[in-house]
């Protein structure tokens, strides 16, 4: 967010899960920062912003080691059963803004978080691609 552009404003985003299977948190800033995008091009269709603040969208996905390989997108019966189970959010250049990893039953592996994070970067690429359309899709006519 360019905090200069988007002026003396304050923007609450908040998410409520009704029905879920996993990875409700990745869904709430997956589908949050639509509702932001959203919110901030109806302000500016208003008159009242002269550009778009933000500077980066973000996402984010589950990942884990089910089974000896890593798994995206985890449901329930994935992350129960899970090795590691993985949160990660990621800026749409690649940039982290958060890695939470955890070895549920036994030790995670510098390689495997290397092909865990290569994994969640594959998946966000694809989430961002759903943003873009969903925004688009949004703001159509």
């Amino acid at each position: 967010m360019d905090f200069e552009a988007l002026g003396e404003r304050t923007v609450w985003v908040d998410c409520d899960v009704l029905e879920a299977d996993g990875g409700t948190r990745c869904l709430s800033i997956t589908g949050g920062y639509v509702a932001l995008e959203l919110a901030l091009r109806r302000v500016m269709a208003e008159g009242k912003l002269d550009a778009l603040p933000l500077s980066q969208s973000v996402a984010a996905v589950s990942a884990g080691m089910v089974g000896g390989r890593a798994l995206l997108d985890l449901d329930y019966s994935e992350d129960s059963t899970a090795e590691v189970d993985a949160n990660v959010v990621m800026t749409g250049d690649g940039g982290l803004v958060e890695v939470q990893a955890t070895a549920e039953r036994t030790p995670l592996s510098r390689a495997s978080l290397d092909d865990l994070l290569a994994l969640a970067a594959d998946g966000i690429a694809e989430l961002r691609a759903a943003q873009e359309r969903a925004v688009a899709a949004a703001t159509a006519g």
